[in-house]
């Protein structure tokens, strides 16, 4: 992995995103279809995640934030948590290093853009392979920490990273344990870019199945997700010309364009 520097944090103060952490008007812009930016990208960043889930399976998400993915995961078993007490989630107050599901819950878990705001994830995973039921699936989509989403956090002063984590100990935090908001967007790199290193410490416990860098203008171009920022409305045709441009982007050159990572662990038995 390219870096500009190794480690950069910022105070929340310092922050050019707008509605910081407010679900509810990330929830209202969402449902207002001012724009087809956002609802584009949200499109792109779940609908993949069907392929691995069965209509009759039983799934959560953690970390669930403004509750997104339901729009777009066709499973009439879905459920979504999260650490706040939002009244659109169906478990609230979960913490997702430890939760209080039962062993063998889930045919399959969705973590989405949260790992990387994990004080512990090493804590995670281990607590997902507990609830999952045999062959279950831990599907994840997360930030890749490229030259162009670095420069991106340096302009924006948000969340930040830490290269120098050792995201394996269970003793110093990777990110603020008072602030659930708080993300070190480098978590997933030293996680996985390693095989050797995720062999070792993981690979008793999951097998990897699948793994797609994507994702760069349009991620840029969608006025964000939950915190706010400027963007261009387009039409879908434009939408989908730029994610094709993307794809070639992130294909051969990922570590200067990608912003984005899918990947899929199934719980070894």
């Amino acid at each position: 992995m390219l870096k500009i520097v190794k480690k950069i944090q910022f105070k929340s103060n310092e922050n050019k995103m707008r509605t910081v952490a407010n679900t509810n008007k990330a929830i209202e812009i969402f449902n207002s279809n001012k724009s087809q930016n956002l609802r584009y990208l949200l499109e792109q960043r779940f609908s993949w995640m069907n392929k691995f889930i069965n209509r009759e399976d039983v799934g959560i998400e953690f970390g669930s934030g403004a509750g997104f993915a339901k729009h777009f995961i066709k499973n009439n078993n879905f459920k979504m948590s999260d650490l706040s007490d939002d009244n659109h989630l169906d478990y609230k107050g979960v913490d997702a290093q430890s939760t209080n599901f039962s062993d063998n819950t889930f045919n399959y878990i969705i973590a989405s853009n949260m790992i990387h705001h994990i004080p512990y994830p090493i804590k995670f995973f281990r607590e997902m392979f507990r609830i999952l039921k045999k062959d279950g699936k831990l599907i994840i989509f997360e930030s890749y920490c490229s030259i162009i989403f670095q420069l991106v956090t340096i302009v924006m002063k948000h969340e930040g990273f830490d290269f120098t984590k050792n995201v394996w100990d269970e003793k110093i935090p990777k990110s603020d344990e008072k602030n659930a908001w708080a993300g070190n967007i480098a978590v997933p790199h030293l996680i996985f870019d390693d095989k050797s290193i995720f062999e070792k410490e993981l690979g008793n416990l999951y097998s990897i199945d699948y793994e797609e860098l994507t994702e760069c203008l349009i991620f840029l171009n969608s006025g964000g997700v939950t915190s706010k920022t400027f963007h261009i409305p387009l039409p879908i045709v434009l939408l989908k010309l730029i994610n094709s441009v993307d794809k070639f982007l992130v294909k051969f050159f990922p570590n200067i364009f990608g912003m984005g990572r899918r990947i899929v662990l199934r719980k070894k038995n």
